[in-house]
């Protein structure tokens, strides 16, 4: 009886499919048997001789699982740099080979849960349910595979909303020197998405444990835990883990996207990561180059950053959007990782320590902070409104500047500048005291129409709050027109501006 062509192709199928399972097991059982020696040890770094077939970035095991990850691949010795307790292995150990790279566990598993970069928990709420693993390390999807930012991911804060906006898909670099209130942005970004259907990875890149702890502590009480993954190396980690944990957190990440989610992934902060590989780097005795960090290092973020992006509507539509945090010295953002990142990302938020000093939170220096993607990023209606803000806001810190010399000012100049220090007051905005979309242009509309000018400066914060919960009280088809891909309409505008004058009609005395 002759066969279906169609019947002897899927026998055929079948057939080399099992084949090559065999080969395949066969393999890898061979690979289970090359074995090396650890030659020397030292922080994080193992040599190894021996294991003549491993490859670049292969997974190997020491004795007390004990893992690390192939880094030099010399003719006759493998540098490895340790996942582990390195402290425990010792020349003379057996290294053997696994045939595979660096995975992750991902999957809805992982919401809610404290996790080491291998996946370890560390919430002390058992094992995490993962029936999925993805490779640390992953190429970035290809320029076809992308499509334009055009939806914009609210923070909650005006500052950046209006001024700075980020969209999904956007990578927008948040630097500053210390204590300037650099995770304070990401916290308040990351509360902000409750209900607003965007998921969170946090990456505590080399942070203290008790940092990790307040901001675990602020997540649960906002109950954004839900809806957020929380990868952690601390200070006292080895370099090893704390070097793989943002590659590990995008992997995380990169799984929701792929799925068609919204993700927003927060890395805090590659100034330690850059450290971690510098270390590594100069353990394995490769060439330093400037501030003594290795040639590659512009490599490493891009590669990372590069996995941001906004996947075409065939390929599901998801997006994940990417806030590397960076700690700059004594505001040189000339440096050579900063300069690196800041060329890499599609814009920054630069927080200068004077602002803070002076109580202008967030310290947001509008004149040093840019977003490449600009209003696109924005609502229309948000756009209408938000457009000559930033140009208004320079021109009175520029007017502000030159009038400290003490300079008599002619009336205009004196409005100018009247009007630049409500706008100010309107951008000074306490932690986590998030504006709704709708507040926020119900604001800006009272600004660009001067109905704060006559309220005191004092009264500014108390109008401000006044009308973002005014206008939650407005129709809800209205409020859905403003969060809309709709224009805003003369009569919405006429609207919302009746509104802010009954408002802060009676503040407006001294």
């Amino acid at each position: 009886m002759k066969e279906d062509p169609q019947t002897l192709r899927g026998i055929f199928d079948q057939a080399f499919t099992e084949i090559a399972q065999v080969v395949q097991a066969f393999s890898l059982h061979l690979i289970a048997q090359e074995m090396g020696t650890v030659t020397s040890v030292t922080t994080g770094i193992a040599k190894v001789s021996g294991l003549p077939g491993v490859g670049f970035e292969e997974l190997v095991t020491f004795p007390n699982n004990i893992l690390g990850i192939a880094f030099n691949v010399d003719e006759n010795e493998v540098g490895v740099v340790l996942l582990g307790d390195y402290w425990k292995v010792q020349a003379g150990d057996d290294v053997r080979r696994t045939g595979r790279v660096l995975d992750v566990p991902v999957g809805p598993g992982l919401l809610g849960r404290i996790i080491d970069p291998l996946g370890i928990p560390l919430d002390g709420q058992g094992t995490v349910v993962s029936d999925k693993r993805l490779p640390v390390e992953r190429s970035a999807p290809p320029i076809m595979d992308r499509s334009p930012v055009t939806e914009p991911l609210q923070t909650g804060i005006i500052a950046i909303d209006a001024l700075i906006p980020v969209g999904r898909g956007q990578r927008e670099l948040i630097m500053g020197d210390r204590q300037t209130g650099k995770t304070a942005i990401a916290i308040n970004t990351i509360l902000n998405q409750k209900d607003k259907n965007v998921l969170c990875v946090y990456c505590a890149i080399g942070q203290k444990a008790s940092a990790v702890a307040k901001f675990v502590s602020i997540l649960q009480n906002n109950e954004a835990m839900e809806y957020t993954v929380i990868v952690v190396t601390e200070g006292n980690e080895p370099p090893g883990l704390t070097y793989i944990a943002p590659y590990a957190a995008t992997s995380i990440a990169e799984y929701f996207m792929e799925s068609g989610r919204d993700v927003l992934i927060v890395y805090d902060d590659l100034t330690q990561h850059a450290r971690a590989y510098r270390e590594l780097s100069l353990l394995l005795r490769r060439p330093p180059g400037r501030e003594a960090f290795p040639g590659d290092i512009f490599y490493i973020h891009s590669r990372l950053l590069e996995r941001a992006t906004h996947l075409r509507h065939e390929l599901g539509a998801g997006s994940l959007t990417a806030l590397p945090i960076i700690e700059t010295e004594a505001q040189d953002i000339s440096a050579y990782v900063p300069t690196n990142l800041i060329s890499i990302t599609d814009g920054q938020i630069f927080l200068s320590p004077t602002l803070f000093e002076l109580g202008i939170l967030p310290a947001i220096d509008v004149g040093r902070s840019v977003s490449r993607v600009g209003g696109k990023a924005q609502r229309p209606a948000y756009r209408a409104v938000a457009g000559s803000l930033k140009l208004a806001y320079a021109q009175f810190e520029e007017l502000e500047n030159f009038s400290r010399f003490g300079s008599r000012l002619d009336e205009d100049s004196r409005k100018t500048i009247e009007h630049g220090q409500r706008i100010r007051a309107c951008l000074n905005q306490s932690e986590f005291a998030h504006i709704s979309v709708s507040g926020q242009i119900c604001i800006l509309l009272a600004l660009n129409g001067g109905l704060f000018d006559p309220i005191a400066l004092q009264q500014m914060k108390k109008a401000t709050t006044a009308l973002g919960d005014a206008m939650e009280l407005m129709p809800p088809d209205i409020l859905d027109r403003l969060d809309s891909s709709e224009k805003l309409q003369d009569k919405d505008r006429e609207l919302i501006l009746q509104l802010a004058k009954q408002t802060l009609g009676n503040r407006s005395e001294p």
